[in-house]
C-alpha cells in the first residue's frame, strides 16, 4: 500500500501530469483538497473509488482515513492543488506517515505562478532585468513568516516576485515594494489562474489597488517586477550566432569540437 501525493495543478482539469492521472486511476481511495482541487480531476478516479473531500477535516482525521486504507490494503491518491513543494501542508502529513511506517511517494504538479505567467504570456526571467523569481506570501493566521523573510528584503534583490495569498494586504504590499521597485513598476494580478473564470488585471504598484475589484480575493496571485513589461531586456546569449556551445560549435577553436549534430 502506498499513499501517492499528487500535485493536481492550478485549476484546469487538464493541467495534470500523465503520471498523476494514472496514479489517480489506479487508486481505490482518493483524498482531495476540495476547496482548491477542481472536480474535473476526480473524473480520473476508478469506478467505486472512495472519494473524500479533506477541506473540512483535521490532520488527525486525514491520517485516520489513510490508516484505514492501509489496513484494507488500498493505495491512496492524495491530491493537493498546484505543486506539493510549496504551501501544501504535505510536510506534516509525510512526518505522520513516516512515524507510522506507511509508504508514500510524491508526483509534482503545475504551480500557480507558472499558470499565471502562462496566462499573461510572459517570461519572468529576462536577461538584464531579472534572473530570479521569489515565491513568497504575506503572513497569515495559519502560518507565521520567519523574521528574516520580509517583502522589503526580497524586493531589495530586484527579482521578480510571485506573492501568493496576499491580495487582502495590497496596501501593505505596495507600501513596502514601491521604495525598491518604484511606483511605475509593472504588476499583474491573476485570479484563479487556468480556471474557466480566470481574471487578469494589469497595473503598476501605484495603481494596482484601484485596478483590482474588491471581490477578487484569496486565490489571486500577485506578480511584481520589470520583466512583466516584456521590454527593455537583452537577447539571450544562448541563441546568439557567435555563441560557441556544445550543440553549435562556432569558430576555428570551438570549446566542444566535434560534438555538434
Amino acid at each position: 500500500m502506498t499513499v501517492h501525493f499528487i500535485g493536481a495543478g492550478p485549476g484546469a482539469a487538464d493541467l495534470l501530469t500523465l503520471r498523476g492521472r494514472d496514479l489517480i486511476a489506479a487508486s481505490p481511495v482518493c483524498l482531495y483538497a476540495g476547496s482548491l482541487v477542481p472536480e474535473g480531476v476526480l473524473a480520473h478516479c476508478p469506478p467505486g473509488c472512495r472519494i473524500v473531500n479533506t477541506a473540512p477535516m483535521s490532520l488527525d482525521e486525514i491520517i485516520a482515513e489513510i490508516v484505514a486504507a492501509q489496513e484494507a490494503g488500498q493505495d491512496v491518491a492524495r491530491l493537493h492543488s498546484g505543486d506539493l513543494s510549496i504551501w501544501s501542508a504535505m510536510g506534516e502529513q509525510l512526518r505522520r506517515l513516516s512515524a507510522l511506517g506507511i509508504a508514500y511517494d510524491v508526483t509534482p504538479g503545475v504551480p500557480s505562478f507558472a499558470a499565471a505567467a502562462a496566462a499573461l504570456g510572459v517570461e519572468l526571467t529576462l536577461p538584464g532585468l531579472a534572473q530570479s523569481v521569489v515565491l513568497t506570501r504575506a503572513e497569515g493566521r495559519a502560518t507565521q513568516m520567519p523574521e528574516r523573510e520580509t517583502l522589503p528584503a526580497f524586493a531589495a534583490t530586484g527579482a521578480t516576485l510571485a506573492v501568493h495569498l496576499s491580495i487582502h494586504l495590497i496596501d501593505k504590499l505596495t507600501a513596502e515594494l514601491i521604495p525598491h521597485y518604484g511606483p511605475n513598476c509593472p504588476v499583474a494580478v491573476v485570479w484563479r489562474a487556468s480556471w474557466p473564470d480566470q481574471r487578469i488585471f494589469r497595473a503598476t504598484l501605484a495603481t494596482v489597488k484601484a485596478a483590482v475589484p474588491v471581490e477578487v480575493e484569496r486565490t489571486a496571485l500577485i506578480l511584481v517586477g520589470p520583466s512583466l513589461a516584456q521590454e527593455g531586456f537583452e537577447e539571450s546569449r544562448l541563441y546568439a550566432g557567435d555563441y560557441d556551445r556544445r550543440y553549435r560549435p562556432v569558430g576555428t577553436h570551438p570549446r566542444f569540437p566535434g560534438t555538434g549534430s
